[in-house]
């Protein structure tokens, strides 16, 4: 018998199984497909904290704080750049809330700068003359994802962490009301505690117990481009989220934005694909093309669409579910889940450790769904 059985090797379970490893315990991580297969992958891979809600800022600012060092703990790759992060306005409307946003994070410690006119271009030179204004965040960046992840996992392995890969959870096991492990295709694996971070396919595992997080799976288009002449240069993005990109360590950039409702085609060949429409390709390409008029023409190397599990107040759950003997789960984390992973490892292991948490997770919780929940609308993600 393990002592934990983490679901989900993403950024979530991938740093939870190696941060249980680490303080001793012996643990398995179990993905139905293998590493930064789903979300963790597909993601932008961003490292923010500006266009935060104030309940993830403390968790973003611990996070940050973390990645400055990720690589040497890991003694792997993370790819991890402290470029800023650029928010632009297209507009008047986008403008105003550029500046709200701004006022809002500066009254809660946190660095950013308004800039406007020509400083704009002075900072990014490749971002288009049309734009307002912006806020920059400078101790925001980027990292990447594919590396980051596996770094988590090569490093867990390293302290003793089982991987079971290719083998996909269909249910829970609980004994006299406890969580005693998980059931796979292949059989039952024992463990004393369960922590879930199975992203979308999280209520599939807790609805038996009476459990459902509310949350809409949409899908964002991305793309990524042949590498080009590396530039020192922040993320650059919109003020609604609708247009984000960055540039990769190996020169590519990555590019993604806006987000519809999925419509759950997903093919495997042999990992997860989730293809995107060609009229949000073309709205994409027309966006970033607008944005950054430099990248017009550059040439496309692969095409894809990121799923976002999205609540209905763009939060993730993070909690104990005791109806379902007591394990921990993970989701929800609406497009802004993978700066926070290096923190939620942490978190998670706390919770199935029976430990409080040091930071604040109450607005986390399960129960605030239980009036229904109030919807809003996700800025900003990636």
């Amino acid at each position: 018998m393990f002592d934990f059985a983490v679901v989900g090797a993403g950024i979530s379970g991938s740093a939870t199984a190696y941060e249980l490893a680490k303080r001793g315990h012996s643990v398995v991580l179990i993905d139905q497909y293998g590493p930064a297969s789903m979300a963790s992958g597909w993601t932008l891979a961003g490292v923010r904290q500006s266009g935060r809600h104030p309940a993830e800022l403390p968790l973003a600012k611990a996070a940050v704080a973390i990645w400055q060092t990720l690589s040497e703990e890991l003694d792997g790759q993370t790819h991890y750049r402290q470029v800023g992060n650029l928010r632009c306005a297209r507009n008047a409307a986008e403008a105003q809330r550029i500046e709200a946003i701004v006022a809002e994070h500066g009254a809660a410690g946190l660095e950013m700068h308004l800039l406007e006119g020509k400083d704009v271009q002075e900072l990014a030179p490749l971002v288009s003359p049309d734009v307002l204004c912006a806020s920059f965040c400078p101790s925001d960046g980027h990292a990447d994802p594919q590396a980051t992840v596996h770094s988590f996992v090569e490093a867990g392995k390293r302290l003793g962490v089982e991987v079971r890969f290719g083998e996909t959870v269909t249910g829970l096991e609980v004994t006299s009301g406890k969580a005693s492990g998980v059931r796979t295709k292949d059989g039952v694996i024992a463990a004393s505690q369960v922590v879930l971070a199975a992203g979308i396919h999280a209520n599939e595992l807790i609805q038996p117990f009476g459990y459902r997080v509310p949350y809409e799976v949409m899908s964002a288009t991305m793309m990524r481009s042949v590498a080009m002449p590396a530039r020192e240069m922040p993320v650059i993005g919109v003020a609604n989220g609708d247009t984000t990109l960055r540039q990769e360590a190996h020169g590519q950039f990555r590019i993604g934005g806006g987000h519809e409702v999925w419509d759950g085609q997903l093919d495997l060949d042999p990992w997860p694909q989730v293809r995107p429409r060609a009229s949000s390709v073309l709205e994409l390409i027309e966006r970033y093309s607008a944005l950054v008029p430099a990248l017009a023409d550059v040439k496309l190397d692969r095409l894809w669409c990121g799923l976002i599990d999205q609540t209905v107040d763009a939060l993730p759950v993070l909690d104990v579910l005791p109806e379902a003997g007591g394990v921990v789960l993970a989701t929800g984390f609406s497009g802004h889940g993978f700066c926070l992973g290096p923190v939620t490892g942490q978190i998670l292991a706390d919770l199935a450790e029976g430990k409080a948490p040091a930071l604040p997770i109450a607005p986390f919780r399960m129960s605030r769904f239980a009036d229904g929940g109030t919807g809003s609308t996700v800025e900003l993600h990636g």
